[in-house]
């Protein structure tokens, strides 16, 4: 019969044990940019109606405490940080409990709700991508201030850079909102966000960052809010919106030969978590799933942030045996598959 999925999630939890006792100290710093994918929580300290830093968010962090991640626990650059050998959650860099201190091994400075186009931040008023990158600029500042321009210079060029974004400027924009789709076709606006990438790691390159992991779009269309929306198919996955997402990530991977051809002294990756998830969607009990075409929280259908809340009589006692947590984000079990595959097939050259 061959190795049970089982065995191979054991297989990929060893290798994870096997980076950490062996990558100490070859990055020692994770530095993070995106939206929701990877917010630990900056948008508690904004306003917006997009946030998470309540119950039942978090409840299977540890402490049980909501920290503004949109997942039952934690989410993929905890689990990243945690393989190269630092620790196990990175904090967000606008919460006032942490210090340049804590910032110095692992920050991030993404904003739930955010994309590479601009007018994508500005539906939720969420921080916008090039925000994140002044927020960068004044963490160097600090940095440096805390361990001295030569060491703090060393963290920034050895720092592993994660970048996971652009679900939002599809879902929340481009086939929502006409301003976009009246100016691009699909192809046009997946150039223009290529180009809005490519701009952005050109610039983190020009500030010192050397090593960068580029997300890649998830099946987008499998989402739970988006199998709601899709009533007349059946709730199934909309495939025009998961054909834009390979078609994107299919750009992506151009952009990453091109910058590691042109930008001397750099190592681009593409970290594309789009087969591994469809591959848990596709057979959830492969992988220890029960439920994958709804949510844990609430309904499932189409609830996040506000209408995911601790009063919601529906939601589900054991979020393990669900793929998504709310209707747009995975359990923090989907969370850990997805870290596992990615460190494995791209993050692994860093080690």
């Amino acid at each position: 019969m061959g190795l049970t999925m089982y065995t191979s999630l054991l297989i990929l939890t060893q290798f994870l044990v096997t980076l950490v006792l062996t990558s100490a100290g070859k990055v020692p710093a994770v530095i993070v940019f995106g939206d929701s994918s990877v917010d630990a929580g900056n948008n508690n300290q904004i306003s917006t109606v997009l946030k998470s830093d309540f119950e039942p968010y978090g409840r299977d962090f540890v402490g049980g405490k909501p920290t503004g991640r949109f997942s039952n626990g934690r989410i993929p650059p905890d689990f990243i940080s945690q393989a190269f050998g630092l620790k196990p959650t990175i904090p967000a860099y606008l919460d006032p409990n942490y210090s340049i201190k804590d910032f110095a091994t692992g920050v991030c400075f993404a904003s739930a709700g955010t994309g590479y186009d601009n007018a994508t931040s500005d539906v939720l008023s969420v921080i916008p991508l090039w925000r994140e990158l002044e927020y960068y600029k004044e963490y160097q500042k600090k940095l440096r201030a805390y361990l001295g321009t030569q060491k703090a210079n060393e963290v920034i060029s050895e720092a592993l850079y994660l970048m996971s974004l652009g679900t939002n400027d599809f879902l929340e924009n481009y086939y929502i909102l006409p301003r976009r789709s009246s100016q691009y076709s699909i192809k046009q606006y997946q150039d223009f966000l290529g180009g809005i990438a490519e701009d952005f790691i050109r610039q983190l390159y020009s500030l010192g960052a050397r090593k960068i992991s580029l997300g890649g779009l998830p099946p987008m269309g499998c989402l739970p809010l988006e199998r709601t929306m899709n009533f007349f198919s059946g709730s199934q996955c909309r495939d025009e919106y998961n054909n834009a997402a390979k078609e994107f990530n299919g750009k992506l991977k151009g952009l990453v030969v091109k910058l590691n051809r042109e930008l001397k002294g750099i190592k681009v990756v593409l970290s594309n978590p789009y087969d591994i998830l469809m591959q848990i969607i596709q057979k959830p009990s492969l992988f220890g799933f029960d439920v994958t075409a709804v949510a844990c929280c609430a309904t499932g259908t189409i609830e996040m942030g506000y209408t995911c809340d601790r009063y919601n009589p529906f939601t589900c006692t054991d979020a393990s045996k669900y793929v998504f947590w709310d209707s747009f984000h995975p359990t923090e079990k989907t969370n850990s598959l997805i870290s596992a595959h990615v460190i494995k097939h791209a993050l692994a050259v860093f080690l």
